[in-house]
């Protein structure tokens, strides 16, 4: 008996890959572009198939580094960014590359977690930003719960003052909330250079 590692996502790739939407790709394509240079390397914790988040960001000439637990989003992720890095695992338990990022983006991901994992990614991510470095997630506003529509399974969002907080307690700031036209809200961190 194998191990789900993707959390049911990779049962739904096909699903998912077929009714992702552009929601969200302009605020991360304009967080991106105002907050670093081209060619910046920027961390894409849960990039799935690439669509629409990291090929916004690397149609402005950004260095895209993927990471996801779900071997088809992944290979699909792969064959669209062939010289994009990229890492086929949980991020409960990567070491996300190894190395520091001026960016991160987690979009569609944190909710996902259990709230121990989501702080402990919290903590990882703040590890790995170098100074100055900024973090933008996804979640809503308000402290809620609620089961995936493709996964069946549990997804949580702590809320605002609790993100707020947390991000606090790893050395980060919160420095601006956004909402895109989809009304999903965003959290852009910065860490102290």
């Amino acid at each position: 008996m194998t191990t789900d590692t993707s959390e049911g996502w990779d049962a739904v790739a096909k699903t998912f890959m077929a009714v992702r939407s552009e929601v969200g790709a302009n605020i991360v394509r304009r967080w991106a572009m105002d907050a670093f240079p081209p060619s910046t390397a920027i961390l894409d914790l849960g990039c799935g198939s690439g669509v629409p988040i990291a090929r916004a960001l690397v149609d402005e000439g950004f260095s895209v580094w993927g990471i996801d637990a779900s071997p088809s989003l992944l290979a699909a992720y792969r064959t669209r960014f062939p010289d994009m890095p990229a890492l086929c695992e949980p991020v409960q338990g990567s070491e996300l590359f190894g190395r520091r990022f001026a960016g991160v983006v987690a979009i569609g991901l944190i909710f996902l977690l259990a709230e121990s994992d989501q702080d402990r990614l919290l903590e990882k991510v703040a590890k790995v930003l170098e100074p100055g470095g900024r973090f933008l997630f996804s979640a809503p506003h308000q402290r809620c719960e609620w089961r995936d529509s493709l996964t069946g399974r549990v997804s949580r969002s702590l809320g605002a003052s609790a993100y707020a907080e947390r991000l606090q307690a790893c050395g980060l700031v919160l420095a601006d909330r956004l909402t895109d036209e989809g009304q999903n809200h965003y959290y852009d961190a910065v860490k102290p250079g």
